[in-house]
């Protein structure tokens, strides 16, 4: 239940930089980046994620919180 709470949480934060990214908003975006990158570290660190799911998952966010001009 614990791991399950805890990729809920990754992919909400992941959510929450979609919505950011799609309001145009960069700070916003910026700041949902900063705490799903947290939130991603520690599930790899936690031994809830592999390492290369975590990776594949910050490269996403980043290049969606780039793609804001």
């Amino acid at each position: 239940i614990r791991n399950a709470s805890a990729k809920s949480a990754v992919r909400t934060s992941i959510k929450k930089v979609k919505a950011a990214v799609a309001a145009n908003d960069k700070a916003a975006a910026v700041e949902a980046q900063n705490a799903a990158f947290r939130l991603i570290d520690k599930s790899v660190s936690d031994g809830i994620q592999h390492k290369n799911t975590a990776a594949r998952q910050k490269a996403e966010v980043s290049r969606l919180v780039n793609s804001v001009k």
